[in-house]
Order: structure tokens, then C-alpha cells, then sequence
């Protein structure tokens, strides 16, 4: 059993989890600062339950209709599912099982009606990304947008309404994610490319892929301030997004036309960082230097 849960847990890549949950914790901390608004211990566990089943399910469905793209990959080809790690019908069910619980883990922030009636319609919409490469290039940014709802999905679980600090949130997700997974799907160009597979990298090629990547995070540094301007956070927080900024600019620095080894460098440990830093900027400086009213 514990080798099992082991095996599920790397088919979800389970650690890419602290990708968008520090983005929808940050929204929930924002969310009670509010005078208004109570703190409930259930209203965290219900957001961080949300989280892990619903990119669980996601992730599952992925290796489910990829399965048979990633047995021609090299690079896939030793994922659980072409490996015969795991089984489709295992897999099927545990995709089932993480659908159930993310619906079922909204009852949490009950008497508030609109996570329950917003779950499915978001479930949809996360496990269609898994279908996105077969029909348009801008599969990235379909990654990107079902990421950006976990803020906004967390500020509606705690105050029931749609608002514009978690959009704003979700705009830097946006950006980020979209250009980060630009970036790692340069790895897999000529075999997208002959498998007719969408893809930035597969359309316009790896030089152009990278400079779009490039663009997209500068706008993610301009999200971020347009973040710092309007909630009203201080020059703490504005400090940390030069260093974000800075970190950035090292990722696109590691990885070249010519060389893509380094991409797992940038996309894991570069981001991680990115990830968590401006969790704990967001909180410190809420809790420190300007709680917003």
C-alpha cells in the first residue's frame, strides 16, 4: 500500500502542487483581512482539500488520454502509465475518486452556495486542458487560466462573491504558468511537431517560443505591481517583486535555443521559489506593514 500511494503520488506530480496553492492561500489571507470577514478553520482545510483533489484529477486525466502519446515520447515513456506502473483502470478510478472529493469538499464552506454550483463547471474546464494540445497552440495559456482560478476559487470559498484582488492574483498566475510551460514544452518541438501536436515551440519554433515566454513573464511582473498599486501594499512588497523580476530574468538566462538542459533547473526550482516568495511577501506585508481594510 505505501508503495502504491508512492506510485499515485509521483503520477500527479504531487510536489507541483506548491505551484498554485500559495497563489489561492495568499487570496484567502487577503480574503480575512477583511474587517468583515470571519476566519473559519474548516474554510482552510476546504481550500487546501479543493486544491489537492482537483489537480489531482486533473493530473490523473492528463496520463489517462495521454498515455499513448507518452509511450512514443522518449522523454514520457517511462511515465506509470506506459511503464505498466500503474493501470487504466486503476487510474480511472482514482481520477473518479479526486472529481467526487473536490465536489464533495465544497459542502465545507456551506452556508456559502457558490463554490458548490461553481464546482463542476471548474472541473470541466480543468480536465479539459488535458485535451487542449490536440486543437490549439495556446494549450499553455488553457494551463494558465485553470490554474489562475484557485485564487479567485479561494476568495469566493471564504466571502461567497467575485472581486478584484484574486483576479488580480490570477493574472500574475496567469502570465507566469503560461510562460513557464512555454518554456518546458521546448523539450518536446520535433516530436509535438510530428505527432501533430499544438504547441507554441511546435508552431513558431524555439527561438520565438522563448521570446513569447519572455513576454509573458515580463507581463507578470507588470501584473504584479499593478497588484501592489491597487490593493495599496507597501514598498516591501514592491522590493520583492524586483527580486521576482530578478529571478526571472535567471530562468530565461539558463535556457538557450541551442540548450535546453537546464529547463528542469527553471522550471522547478526557479519557480518554487517564485511560488512560495510571494506567498510570504503577500503575508508579511498584510500582516506587518499594510493590512488592507
Amino acid at each position: 500500500m505505501p508503495g502504491t500511494i508512492q506510485q499515485f503520488l509521483e503520477l500527479i506530480r504531487f510536489s507541483h502542487t506548491i505551484f498554485a496553492l500559495p497563489f489561492a492561500l495568499l487570496a484567502a489571507v487577503l480574503a480575512w483581512s477583511r474587517p468583515d470577514t470571519e476566519f473559519r478553520p474548516r474554510d482552510l482545510i476546504g481550500i487546501l482539500v479543493c486544491m489537492v483533489a482537483a489537480r489531482s484529477a486533473a493530473m490523473a486525466f492528463n496520463r489517462l488520454v495521454d498515455r499513448r502519446i507518452d509511450a512514443a515520447n522518449p522523454r514520457t515513456a517511462g511515465r506509470h502509465l506506459p511503464a505498466g506502473l500503474l493501470s487504466v483502470r486503476s487510474v480511472v478510478a482514482f481520477t473518479v475518486f479526486s472529481s467526487a472529493l473536490f465536489v464533495a469538499a465544497t459542502l465545507i464552506f456551506l452556508p456559502r452556495q457558490l463554490p458548490l454550483q461553481l464546482s463542476v463547471p471548474v472541473l470541466l474546464f480543468l480536465l479539459g486542458y488535458s485535451l487542449s494540445k490536440r486543437f490549439t497552440s495556446l494549450c499553455h495559456y488553457w494551463l494558465s487560466a485553470a490554474l489562475m482560478l484557485s485564487p479567485i476559487a479561494a476568495w469566493i470559498a471564504i466571502r461567497n462573491e467575485f472581486a478584484l484582488p484574486p483576479t488580480l492574483i490570477g493574472g500574475v498566475l496567469f502570465f507566469w504558468v503560461g510562460g513557464f510551460d512555454i518554456l518546458y514544452s521546448c523539450q518536446d518541438t520535433k516530436f509535438d511537431q510530428g505527432q501533430g501536436l499544438r504547441s507554441i515551440p511546435a508552431r513558431f519554433g524555439i527561438p520565438t517560443a522563448l521570446k513569447i515566454a519572455a513576454f509573458s513573464h515580463l507581463l507578470t511582473v507588470v501584473m504584479l505591481i499593478l497588484l501592489w498599486s491597487t490593493l495599496g501594499l507597501s514598498k516591501f512588497f514592491l522590493s520583492g517583486i524586483l527580486a521576482i523580476a530578478a529571478l526571472l530574468f535567471w530562468e530565461h538566462r539558463l535556457v538557450r535555443p541551442d540548450d535546453l538542459t537546464r529547463i528542469n533547473i527553471a522550471f522547478f526550482n526557479i519557480n518554487a521559489i517564485i511560488s512560495f516568495g510571494i506567498l510570504l511577501l503577500g503575508c508579511l506585508d498584510v500582516w506587518l506593514f499594510s493590512p488592507p481594510g
